[in-house]
């Protein structure tokens, strides 16, 4: 008889806790809906009305502009209003102040620079002449556009379009000669690591600037073998590389449809 006592009260307290858990995550589940239906934003932070108009500070301040003209801070102010969480953690180029940028000194590459403060000093001081020219650092405005690689270009023709920005962006190899009426002629940054550089000097743009996007130690000690005109190591053995795809290709595992490898 006892068992049984024992047993039934074990079982209503049991339900007693299920209510009272169904009852918790429900009103929490409620919660979370009215909170969503009552911000302005996404679990990610952005605007949860991306088209709705500017906010009045910025409609003001650039009321006077006309159609199609440059805004000075106009993208990252909107940005700023669409996305609160949207911040310059760093800036662009490193330079001597990098010491300085706690946040990025705190992780190893590709996310900080841990680690690798002697090797980037000695390139800036080698380097520290190199920036933009002072016609394009004069501007009030800079437009600017990012040339990607993709074939989506070929047979556009906005090689002109491209080559009316101040800054023309460019990655890695894509070539440009040959390419001009779909690609432009324009080169003002031409962002690369090494397995995705140019291998021969003559290839560069020669008004452009080679910038480094340093994702692994290796990168940085590359760029100071380039600067300090040392015999260059690679940050590994691309021929090897080429010699087991081809065996692939060989193999019929993949197919060399460029026929580069």
């Amino acid at each position: 008889m006892g068992l049984l006592v024992f047993v039934r009260n074990l079982l209503l307290a049991l339900c007693l806790f299920l209510v009272l858990g169904f009852l918790y995550y429900s009103a929490w589940k409620l919660h979370l809906l009215q909170w969503e239906e009552d911000s302005k934003y996404d679990r990610l932070g952005f605007l949860l009305n991306l088209d709705s108009k500017l906010p009045a500070e910025l409609a003001t301040k650039y009321a006077n502009f006309s159609e199609g003209a440059c805004k000075p801070g106009y993208a990252s102010a909107l940005m700023t209003a669409i996305f609160p969480r949207f911040s310059k953690p760093a800036p662009m180029f490193l330079d001597d102040s990098f010491r300085k940028w706690a946040r990025i000194r705190e992780f190893v590459p590709p996310f900080g620079i841990k680690g690798q403060d002697n090797l980037i000093k000695a390139i800036l001081s080698a380097t520290k002449e190199y920036r933009l020219t002072p016609a394009l650092d004069s501007l009030r405005c800079r437009r600017c556009i990012i040339v990607g690689n993709g074939g989506v270009l070929a047979n556009k023709s906005l090689g002109s379009r491209i080559d009316d920005y101040d800054i023309v962006v460019r990655l890695n190899s894509a070539p440009v000669k040959g390419f001009e009426k779909d690609v432009g002629s324009k080169t003002t940054l031409r962002i690369t690591y090494p397995e995705g550089a140019m291998q021969r000097p003559e290839q560069y743009e020669r008004d452009s600037l080679f910038v480094l996007a340093g994702f692994k130690w290796q990168d940085f000690k590359w760029l100071k073998y380039i600067v300090y005109k040392e015999r260059v190591s690679w940050t590994h053995n691309i021929q090897r590389e080429k010699e087991f795809l081809r065996k692939l290709v060989k193999a019929r595992v993949i197919t060399d449809l460029s026929s580069g490898i």
